[in-house]
C-alpha cells in the first residue's frame, strides 16, 4: 500500500474504542502514515484486557488472565509496532504442568522443537494414561462441520479429553466444550501446537497487561500526533447516501469529511444499538478470576512455567506473578453469581494444593481480589458464528474491529489484534 505523500490527506480514520482491537487499528494505520484520531468512552484504554492497582493486595493486577503463546504472531507484531517486545516474558520451552486435585497426580505436557509431534509417542511427554491416537484425533477438528461441537470430535470419558482437551477447549473458548464450536479450536492448534514447540511456549506481560499492550500503544499514537481522547461516548452515527456523514461524541459532533473513515471497535451490543438493522452475536459468556496475595513464596512450577493447568477444580489455569497468584474461571456464567467471598474461599485450597504451599494455609484466606467479567466473550456456539460480522458494513466508510468480528480465529487478544490489523487496511483501501 502507498504511503500517503507529505501535503496529501486521503482523511482521517476515526477508531472508535480503545481496547485492544482499536488500538491496534489504530496503530497499524499510523504505521500506514494515515491521520488517526482515537476515541474511547471511559477513562481508560483496554477495555478487557488492562491492568489496575489493587489497594488490598498492594499490588499491581490484571482484570484478567490472558495466556499468549509465542505463535501469536499478529500479538507480537502489534508489540512491535509501539515498542513493547521486549515486555513480554516468554518461557524458555513449552511446558504446560498439570495438577489432578482429585487423585494429587502432577505431569507436564512437553512439546518437542520440530514440525513433526514425536512427543505424543513419548510417555514422559504427554498425559499420563493416553496414547499417541488420542492426539492424532486433533485432526477431527479439522474436518468439523459447522454445526460440530468440541465434545463431538473426541472421546469425551477418554484421559486425553478430562486431561487435555477438555481444559484447552474451555480455555480458549471460553464456554463448554459441549457447547463450543469445533470450527474454532482448530485455528488455534494449527498455528501453535501444529509448528511445534517454538510456537508453543507461553508468554505473560512482565508488568502487567497495561505496561505491555496498553500504556506503550496509547504513548507511540500520542507521539506520532495522533489524537488519543478519553472519557468521550459515542452516542450516534448519523449517514446519508450510504455513508456515515457524522459523529455524535460526547457533547461534540463531528462532521466527516468525504475522504474520512470510521472503525468500530466496540462490544457487538454497543454496534447494534449505534448501527439499525446490525444482526450480532448477543448471548455472552463470563469469566472469573481470583487474585492472591501468598503467604510465602511458592515453590518453583516445573521448568519455571508461569502456569499450571489444574484438573477437577473450580479453578482451571493459575498464574503465578511474584507473590500473586491469579486463578481463572472460564465459561463461569454461573460461579460469577455468586459472593466475591465465596467464590475466593471455594478457589484458595485449590490455590495451596496446587502450588504445594503448607497444608494449614487452607484455613486462612489471604488478602485477595475476584474480578467478574459478565460478558467476557461473545458465547462461541456453532449458531453464534453465523452471527459474526466481517469487517465491512452497508455504509462504504464505516468498518468493525474486535474479537467477536468474523476473523476465524476464537475470542482472544490474537483475534482481537487481527481484526484491528484488518480494519485498518480495508479502511485505507476504501
Amino acid at each position: 500500500m502507498n504511503r500517503p505523500q507529505t501535503g496529501e490527506r486521503a482523511g482521517t480514520v476515526h477508531v472508535i474504542g480503545a481496547g485492544v482491537a482499536g488500538l491496534a487499528c489504530a496503530l497499524r494505520a499510523a504505521s500506514r502514515g494515515a491521520r488517526v484520531a482515537l476515541w474511547e468512552a471511559t477513562d481508560h484504554g483496554g477495555g478487557r484486557c488492562r491492568s489496575l492497582f489493587d489497594a488490598g493486595l498492594g499490588r499491581t493486577i490484571d482484570n484478567g488472565n490472558h495466556l499468549l503463546l509465542s505463535g501469536n504472531d499478529a500479538a507480537f507484531e502489534y508489540l512491535a509496532l509501539c515498542g513493547a517486545g521486549e515486555s513480554m516474558r516468554i518461557a524458555p520451552r513449552a511446558v504446560f504442568p498439570f495438577i489432578d486435585l482429585a487423585t494429587d497426580k502432577r505431569w507436564t505436557v512437553r512439546p518437542n522443537p520440530g514440525r513433526v509431534p514425536w512427543w505424543i509417542f513419548s510417555a514422559s511427554r504427554r498425559i499420563p494414561d493416553t496414547r499417541a491416537r488420542d492426539y492424532l484425533a486433533a485432526f477431527k477438528l479439522a474436518l468439523a462441520p459447522e454445526e460440530a461441537t468440541v465434545a463431538d470430535c473426541f472421546d469425551t470419558k477418554s484421559p486425553a479429553y478430562q486431561r487435555f482437551w477438555r481444559p484447552l477447549a474451555i480455555a480458549v473458548l471460553n464456554i463448554a466444550p459441549e457447547e463450543g464450536a469445533a470450527k474454532l479450536l482448530w485455528p488455534v492448534v494449527r498455528l501453535t501446537f501444529g509448528r511445534g514447540e517454538k510456537a508453543s511456549r507461553p508468554c505473560v506481560a512482565g508488568k502487567g497487561l497495561s505496561a505491555s499492550f496498553i500504556e506503550p500503544a496509547v504513548a507511540k499514537l500520542r507521539a506520532q500526533g495522533m489524537t488519543v481522547t478519553f472519557n468521550r461516548r459515542l452516542r450516534a452515527v448519523g449517514h446519508s447516501d450510504w455513508r456515515a456523514t457524522t459523529l455524535a461524541l460526547g457533547e461534540e459532533r463531528i462532521e466527516l469529511a468525504a475522504a474520512d473513515s470510521v472503525v468500530l471497535a466496540v462490544p457487538p451490543e454497543a454496534v447494534a444499538q449505534l448501527i439499525s438493522g446490525m444482526h450480532v452475536p448477543t448471548e455472552a459468556r463470563a469469566i472469573v478470576n481470583a487474585h492472591f496475595l501468598l503467604p510465602q513464596t511458592p515453590p518453583p512450577l516445573p521448568d519455571q512455567s508461569p502456569l499450571i493447568g489444574i484438573i477437577n477444580g473450580a479453578s482451571e489455569w493459575m498464574f503465578v506473578r511474584g507473590d500473586v497468584a491469579s486463578v481463572t474461571v472460564s465459561a463461569a456464567n454461573a460461579l460469577a453469581e455468586k459472593d466475591a467471598e465465596e467464590i475466593a474461599a471455594k478457589i484458595w485450597p485449590e490455590v495451596v494444593q496446587a502450588l504445594g504451599l503448607p497444608g494449614d494455609s487452607k484455613n486462612t484466606l489471604p488478602a485477595h481480589r475476584i474480578i467478574k467479567e459478565k460478558r467476557a466473550t461473545f458465547a462461541q456456539t456453532p449458531a453464534s458464528l453465523r452471527l459474526r460480522l466481517g469487517t465491512r458494513t452497508h455504509l462504504t466508510n464505516l468498518f468493525l474491529a474486535g474479537d467477536w468480528t468474523d476473523t476465524g480465529l476464537p475470542a482472544t487478544i490474537e483475534g482481537a489484534i487481527q481484526s484491528g490489523f484488518k480494519a485498518a487496511e480495508t479502511a485505507l483501501r476504501s
